[in-house]
């Protein structure tokens, strides 16, 4: 039988114990960290539009976004990287000592390179930053020192400083690197408002996602069909027509020539609006007081579509029409909620 021999000098590990301030100092650490973001608000200026600018251009060029840091900062640039991949801007992580044995031959002439260091003075970094500036690509630096080395190389600097780590000895990099990922995540979403980039891309790019399967949903995967879709002919009266449009739960009604192609709609806020001229005219027709020429979309195009068309024209029903314009199904907001496309 073999029994366990315990090494001199190692002591038996020690049951962990929350301290009585636990609480207290997990809610200060959560305190100095909001503060460091929330400071980096009054500091955004130009520099940062210069850095999305160049960024552009790099990309107009056939350019691509390396960014690069070392211990924490280092994990802080690979999730930087990954953010900006993940949402439409070519970007990779470079390990700064790998650049000096050989990675360096990704960087190119028309790249755009990022350096994290809080300190502005990381060794690795700095060796690799003379070369990258013979390649030719230009350098956003991300650091907490605008007197450092990396800040007076840089082509654009972007302060990261923060006036105190959320550790209680001030020493291990919290508060610094919530900043720079913060600043990161800020260049990453200002990039994707400027290319437009869509649910429909994003999804492309996450094709093993549960956002892929439901942003690639099509307007026919959502829409309500046949007696789903609240209809009535032009002609109806009103009073009818409201009977109709109450049953359907959608909101609205859409009204449609003998071909059941579309010629109109009328919705709760139609209602609201022309509540008084249908209160004093009961023989009012639902083609007088519909809105003409409605905003339509076609079965294949994709769900997401239909959530830009609605939200840029401020409208909370789409009515689907085939090619001859006559109405195939009808859609809103809710079933957009339901089907998770929203």
């Amino acid at each position: 039988m073999i029994s366990a021999v315990r090494a001199p000098g190692l002591n038996t590990p020690r049951a962990l114990r929350a301290s009585p301030n636990a609480l207290e100092l997990a809610r200060n650490v959560l305190k100095i960290e909001a503060e460091a973001v929330r400071a980096l608000i009054a500091r955004l200026d130009d520099r940062f539009l210069d850095a999305l600018s160049l960024i552009q251009q790099s990309m107009g060029g056939g350019g691509r976004v390396i960014v690069s840091g070392i211990g924490k900062s280092g994990h802080i640039a690979r999730k930087i990287a990954s953010t900006l991949a993940s949402t439409g801007t070519p970007a990779y992580f470079v390990h700064p000592a790998e650049a000096s044995h050989g990675d360096l031959g990704m960087i190119r002439k028309n790249d755009v390179f990022i350096g994290i260091s809080n300190s502005g003075e990381s060794e690795e970094l700095m060796h690799i930053v003379p070369l990258i500036k013979r390649e030719g690509a230009k350098l956003i630096g991300i650091t907490g020192s605008a007197g450092s080395s990396l800040a007076r190389a840089a082509d654009i600097l972007l302060d990261a400083g923060v006036e105190r780590e959320a550790c209680p000895l001030n020493l291990s990099p919290t508060a610094s690197t919530t900043a720079a990922l913060a600043l990161g995540d800020a260049l990453a979403v200002a990039l994707l408002d400027a290319r437009g980039f869509s649910k429909a891309d994003f999804a492309r790019s996450h094709p093993r996602g549960s956002l892929h399967r439901e942003a690639l949903k099509h307007v026919a995967d959502v829409m309500r069909r046949g007696d789903g879709i609240p209809v009535v002919r032009a002609g109806t009266s009103i009073r009818k027509a409201l009977q109709v449009m109450t049953r359907g739960g959608m909101g609205m009604i859409v009204i449609v020539d003998a071909r059941r192609r579309v010629k109109g709609i009328f919705t709760d806020g139609d209602l609201r609006r022309k509540l008084d001229r249908i209160a004093t005219r009961r023989a009012t027709r639902i083609d007088q007081v519909m809105t003409s020429g409605p905003r339509t979309i076609g079965p294949q195009a994709l769900a997401v579509e239909a959530v830009e068309l609605m939200e840029r024209h401020k409208i909370n029903q789409l009515v689907a029409v085939d090619d001859a314009g006559a109405v195939v199904g009808a859609l809103n907001m809710h079933d957009l909620f339901r089907a998770k496309v929203l």
